[in-house]
């Protein structure tokens, strides 16, 4: 029997130890289905579950467990990726708080060593979170993006890239961190909105005694690397300047002034100072006009050897206080004025990112991108939403070369080694560089090791084909390759969906030969907020963790609600009510079992569901095919929470509401026939309700299987791999317009009660004016019912409706409720005139606030907002008020 109450955390666990030890999510059971493949997107080693990762997961997994019923062959890529910047930080962190030696004078090997070490003693934690989620990957295949066979393959695609000329060496602008002295990538970066200064200088024209031309700048400290000037070209006012030189103030350089369409003539002065060593927009100009660029910052983004003797040595912000105060003295200054400012921040060091010169190694996106366009254009691969397509269009038609090289040394190390004259030999091994390197000078040579690490994102763009044995050509590559979804948020799309599309265009074929996309569908999930919409940070305190919800409420509480929330394209606005919600749901369908259990609802074998006689039996079993219909339709569209919200009310009202409530008198009465085949249909749908809310909500769904088998039977297998409902022909037109009747009737009375205050002890009669044969037959076939559910005193088939009746339309029927007797009509008249009164003057305020062009452009986005759902909300309520009104008008 089952416990009286449910308690999550004390079967979750259990049960998914039993999942796992018995093998169910392995690859591989069913080698004549057809294969399904997602690839985790790989969490850091570093990181801990968030309520992103909750997300994200809950939808791969209702996909996975959803195919894997299914009948087809199912791989959940699992892994994760060694995170360069953020390991290498923990490591080095912890041998300070030790008083341990750094990592420079540990020197890299053994560095490297205490890297690994970490990771196999503290690093994965967040997969055993992804377990307390109910993931079912099949962790037998875990990888790592540094593990032995994710290596090679970084170094194959490297090494052939290389020698197709699509990897080569560059000096070009990166973001720099100064404090961690690597270069990092732009999702590494935060833009920071700060109150800051805009500076006007006035640069001297060449050869035109007291002319000047004034630029604007928020970094002034930056003008001693200034190598031209550029205005726009259809800018009157600077027309005769063009192909004219300024003098660079404190320098006394010769700065060419260039006519450009990046100047815009209302920014400023329409002047702009050019830095190409220092500005991504100034170093794109100072190519198209051949400038100087010339780096005036050293790896610390200290003033160097590159400015004038009198700021060598600075930091970049005192230097900023001596040029500012140098300009002003020598009348080079103009004006100064307040400026708000996006400043760049390295996420994880939180210092100032430095614009920066500097010899990087690159990957030729433009070219590579050219196949992922088209992949994309002519469908291969599609974005769900499709919105998104957009998105990576633009991102990929203005696509720049991607900086590949971290000056760190956690991570692959570039195969890349430097003879005595600077010649570069790339090959997969030092042996093979080694003899590349005889051959080209003649004699063996002295050869020395890039030290710089390949950009974490290298390692994960080969994910899809990497994970599955590439560059070996194994079966399971042969297999699940291409794989099927990409479940991932909008934020990556650039940094990882797009260059995953690059690399497994350009070296996966299909057996034709034809390039081979890894994946078909990109399914790209919104944010998850905190209830007001905002979202969630530390700084702001509002961040909910998912694992102290799951230990509150369940990991199928969560589930659930995640699942419910994910309408496309819309952010979740998550409130721990909504996961409490969600687990009375879940308690609700333990309660429905219970009770079939205790009534001895058990399956019957030999039961033929479309044969069965009951109308109430036959109503269920269409609505069960309907439902499970709908499920499927839902999750195949990636509309997850059409899915949770056709399965929520089949199971608490089509299921326990009405379906239980209904089939009491048959389970308690004396016909045996009828009870027989009720309590087995009972138990056919309770059991059809597990299989569909498998995927969303495992571990409940799983435990009641378990236990409510047949008499004295066990279960073949284990829910997570039974057979995914398909049911045909079940549906019952005459049963389902009789049920749907029983229900309005019952509901619309449930309604007016009330509405008119009618105390909930209290039983009504109701007289039935206009019914026809089959209404009357209706009536005679569920009067029992009618009187228990809608709580009546007696059922009256009339000619006439008496006075003071409150009165329904329902068909070609009048209902009437004869209240005068029951409640004070004047004294309920006069509280509903009350509350229209009330809620007019509360829409009225609504109106105002929400008319106030101040308050809308003023007000934070989620205040806006709650005001128009209070204001929806009492614009419901007036309706109703208003329905129960002029009923009592009516009645009175």
């Amino acid at each position: 029997m089952l416990e009286k109450t449910y308690e999550p955390h004390e079967i979750e666990q259990r049960i998914y130890k039993d999942w796992e030890d018995s093998g169910a999510f392995k690859c591989n059971r069913k080698a004549d289905a057809e294969s399904y493949c997602i690839v985790i997107p790989p969490p850091n080693v570093t990181g801990s579950l968030h309520m992103g990762h909750a997300l994200n997961n809950t939808i791969q997994d209702v996909l996975i467990r959803f195919e894997r019923m299914r009948g087809k062959d199912v791989l959940w890529q699992p892994g994760m990726d060694h995170a360069g910047i953020a390991t290498q930080m923990v490591v080095e962190r912890q041998l300070m708080e030790n008083q341990e030696p750094n990592r420079r004078t540990l020197g890299r090997e053994e560095f490297v060593r205490r890297v690994w070490q970490w990771k196999e003693e503290s690093g994965g934690v967040i997969i055993n979170q992804l377990r307390r989620l109910g993931a079912s990957c099949d962790w037998s295949r875990e990888r790592f993006t540094m593990d032995e066979g994710l290596s090679r393959a970084v170094l194959h695609v490297f090494v052939q890239l290389y020698k197709e000329g699509l990897i080569y060496k560059d000096k070009r602008l990166v973001n720099w961190d100064p404090k961690l002295l690597t270069a990092i990538s732009d999702l590494e970066v935060q833009q920071v909105e700060t109150k800051g200064h805009l500076w006007h200088l006035k640069y001297p024209i060449k050869g035109e005694e007291g002319r000047f031309i004034v630029v604007a700048t928020t970094r002034p400290e930056t003008m001693l690397g200034d190598t031209g000037i550029a205005v726009h070209p259809e800018d009157e006012r600077y027309r005769d300047l063009v192909g004219r030189t300024a003098i660079l103030p404190l320098v006394g350089r010769e700065l060419p002034i260039v006519a450009d369409d990046y100047a815009d003539p209302e920014q400023g002065s329409g002047a702009v100072k050019m830095t190409p060593a220092h500005d991504f927009n100034d170093f794109e100009v100072g190519r198209r006009h051949d400038l100087e660029v010339i780096n005036i910052f050293d790896e610390h983004a200290a003033v160097n050897e590159n400015a004038p003797e009198a700021y060598q040595g600075l930091d970049r912000f005192e230097a900023r206080k001596r040029v500012v105060a140098d300009l002003e003295e020598q009348g080079y200054l103009d004006h100064i004025e307040d400026h708000e400012n996006t400043i760049p921040y390295g996420d994880r060091s939180n210092d100032i990112i430095e614009p920066w010169l500097t010899d990087q190694w690159y990957v030729d996106a433009k070219t590579l991108a050219i196949p992922a366009i088209e992949a994309v254009e002519k469908g291969d691969t599609v974005f769900v939403p499709r919105n998104w397509e957009k998105t990576y269009f633009e991102w990929m038609r203005n696509i720049q070369p991607w900086c590949i090289s971290r000056q760190l040394w956690w991570g692959h190390q570039i195969p890349a080694w430097y003879g005595p004259d600077g010649e570069i030999f790339v090959e997969e091994s030092e042996k093979a560089a080694r003899a590349a390197a005889k051959t080209h000078y003649g004699r063996d040579e002295d050869l020395v090791r890039d030290e710089d690490v390949l950009d974490t994102w290298f390692s994960s763009a080969l994910w899809p084909f990497s994970t599955l044995g590439w560059p070996d050509q194994t079966a399971e590559l042969a297999r699940y390759y291409k794989t099927d979804v990409l479940v991932t948020g909008f934020d990556i799309i650039f940094f990882w969906v797009a260059r995953m599309m690059m690399m497994g265009l350009h070296f996966m074929k299909d057996e034709d030969g034809t390039p081979e996309v890894p994946f078909h569908t990109v399914y790209i999930h919104a944010l998850v907020r905190d209830e007001k919409g905002q979202k969630m940070s530390k700084s702001k305190g509002n961040i909910i963790d998912p694992l102290e919800l799951i230990e509150d409420y369940g990991a199928d509480a969560l589930r659930f609600t995640l699942a419910a929330m994910a309408a496309q394209g819309r952010d979740i606005k998550l409130a721990k009510t909504r996961v409490e919600g969600y687990r009375n749901f879940a308690t609700k369908l333990w309660n429905a079992a219970r009770f079939c259990q205790m009534k001895g609802c058990e399956l019957d074998p030999g039961l033929d569901v479309a044969g069965v006689q009951h109308t109430i039996n036959r109503w269920i079993a269409g609505e069960t095919e309907r439902t499970a219909a709908t499920v499927s339709r839902a999750i195949e569209a990636h509309k997850y929470n059409e899915a949770a919200g056709a399965l929520y009310h089949f199971v608490w009202h089509i299921f326990c509401d009405w379906y239980v409530e209904l089939i009491k008198p048959l389970l308690d009465g004396e016909d045996e026939t009828a009870k027989r085949e009720t309590r087995a249909v009972a138990a056919w749908a309770l059991d059809q309700i597990l299989l569909l809310m498998h995927p969303f909500m495992p571990f409940i769904t799983e435990e009641l299987w378990n236990q409510l088998s047949g008499p004295g039977a066990t279960r073949s297998t284990s829910l997570m791999l039974a057979s995914w409902p398909d049911h045909n022909g079940l549906q019952n037109a005459d049963a389902d317009e009789e049920i749907a009747w029983l229900i309005e009737v019952i509901s619309q009375i449930r309604s007016v009660r009330a509405e008119m205050n009618v105390p909930a002890g209290t039983k009504a009669p109701i007289v039935i004016v206009g019914a026809n044969e089959n209404t009357v037959a209706r009536i005679d076939a569920w009067q029992g019912e009618l009187t228990r559910l809608a709580r009546l005193a007696s059922i009256e088939v009339g000619k006439n409706v008496p006075d003071g009746s409150v009165q329904i339309v329902l068909g070609e029927a009048v209902i009437a409720l004869p209240l005068a007797g029951i409640i004070d009509v004047a004294a309920e008249i006069e509280r509903l005139t009350k509350e229209l009164g009330k809620v007019g003057d509360e829409i009225a305020k609504l109106d105002a606030k929400l008319s106030n062009d101040g308050f809308i452009s003023r007000a934070p986005e989620h205040v806006v907002e709650e005001q128009r759902t209070r204001k929806a909300d009492a614009e419901e309520r007036r309706e109703r008020i208003n329905e129960a009104f002029n009923r009592l008008k009516g009645a009175a």
